[in-house]
C-alpha cells in the first residue's frame, strides 16, 4: 500500500486558480514519480502532468501547459498541482498517482502508476 490523500478541490468560476495537493508516505518518496490525472464521465482518464520527485523535472499535457504546474516539497512529501485560469473544459475528478520502486516508470500514462489516491472534485463554473 502506497497511501495517497488529494486535498484542495473546490468549485470556481472561470478564469480563477486553485492548488491541489497531494500527500504521499515518505517511504522510498525520493526516488518516485508522482502525476495528477483528471477523470470526466464517460470519457479516459487524462494524464496531465507528471514530475520526478528526486529532482523535479515536469512534464505536461498540451490541454494545460502553461496554466498548470506541479511542483514537489519533498520535506512535506506533498505534491502540488496550481491551477491558474481555469477553463469550463477543466472540471472533473483529479486523483494524484505515485509510481515508486525499483525501476519504477514515469509517464503521462494511467497504466505506469501503481497507487492512487481517492480524488479531489473540481468544477468550474461560466
Amino acid at each position: 500500500q502506497w497511501p495517497l490523500v488529494e486535498s484542495g478541490g473546490d468549485s470556481v468560476q472561470a478564469g480563477g486558480s486553485l492548488r491541489l495537493s497531494c500527500a504521499a508516505s515518505p517511504y522510498g518518496y525520493g526516488s518516485s514519480c508522482v502525476g495528477w490525472f483528471r477523470q470526466v464521465p464517460g470519457k479516459a482518464r487524462e494524464g496531465l502532468a507528471i514530475i520526478w520527485v528526486g529532482d523535479g523535472d515536469t512534464e505536461y499535457s498540451d490541454a494545460v501547459k502553461g496554466r498548470f504546474t506541479i511542483s514537489r516539497n519533498t520535506t512535506k512529501n506533498t505534491v502540488y498541482l496550481q491551477m491558474n485560469n481555469l477553463k469550463p473544459e477543466d472540471p472533473g475528478k483529479y486523483s494524484c498517482a505515485i509510481s515508486v520502486g525499483e525501476g519504477y516508470v514515469c509517464t503521462r500514462r494511467s497504466g505506469t502508476f501503481g497507487y492512487w489516491g481517492p480524488g479531489t472534485q473540481v468544477t468550474v463554473s461560466p
